[in-house]
C-alpha cells in the first residue's frame, strides 16, 4: 500500500489534491471516480483507497485500471479488487486475461484470477495459457503466470497443458512444479 501512495505522491507533484484524497471519506472519493478534468493518478487515489475499504463503488475504476498500459496501475488495481470481494471480480478479470487482444496487459489479470480462485479462475488461466504455447510467444511471462496460477490452484484439467509447457525453455521448471502440486 505505502508503494502505491508514494507513487500516486509523487505523480501528483506532492500537491494539496493529493493531500486531500489521501485524508478523504468514501463519499468524497466516490465523486472523484466520476469528477471531470481529473488526472489519471486523482482517479486511481480515489479508486485504490475505496477498494481498499471494501467500497464497491469503486469497482468499475479498478477493473479499467486493472487493464491499463502502465504495470504499476495494473498491479495496485489487482491489489486493491482482491479486497474488495466484489462477486463481479473474477468475471472481469477472466475476461481481461483471455482477451487475444489485450494478452500484453494480462498478467496481473491473471495473477488476481489465481489468488481469487473463483470458479472461473482455472478456465480462463487454461485458455489463455492455451494460445501462449506457442513457439516464440512474445508474452512468455503471462503464460508463465498461467502455470504458477494453474499449479496454484491444482487444476487437474490443466495437465496436458502443464505437460505441453514443459517444452518451452522459460516455462519448465514453473510445469514441472506445477504438475508436481497436481499429484
Amino acid at each position: 500500500m505505502n508503494d502505491v501512495l508514494e507513487r500516486l505522491r509523487a505523480e501528483s507533484g506532492q500537491s494539496p489534491e493529493y493531500e486531500a484524497l489521501r485524508t478523504a471519506g468514501a463519499d468524497d472519493l466516490a465523486a472523484a471516480l466520476t469528477s471531470a478534468g481529473l488526472p489519471l493518478w486523482a482517479r486511481e487515489l480515489a479508486a485504490y483507497r475505496l477498494g481498499l475499504a471494501g467500497d464497491r463503488r469503486a469497482f468499475e475504476s479498478l477493473v479499467l485500471l486493472l487493464n491499463h498500459r502502465d504495470p504499476p496501475r495494473c498491479a495496485a488495481a489487482a491489489e486493491a479488487l482482491a479486497v474488495l470481494g466484489d462477486p463481479r471480480t473474477a468475471r472481469a478479470a477472466a475476461a481481461l486475461a483471455t482477451n487475444t487482444l489485450r494478452t500484453a496487459y494480462a498478467l496481473q489479470p491473471v495473477r488476481l484470477l489465481t489468488a481469487l480462485r473463483a470458479p472461473e479462475s482455472a478456465p480462463a488461466l487454461r485458455a489463455t495459457l492455451g494460445r501462449l504455447l506457442s513457439p516464440n510467444d512474445p508474452y512468455w511471462r503471462v503464460a508463465l503466470a498461467c502455470v504458477e496460477g494453474l499449479g496454484a490452484l491444482a487444476d487437474p484439467d490443466a495437465r496436458e497443458l502443464l505437460t505441453r509447457a514443459q517444452s518451452h525453455p522459460r516455462l519448465a521448471l514453473a510445469a514441472t512444479k506445477a504438475l508436481r502440486e497436481l499429484g
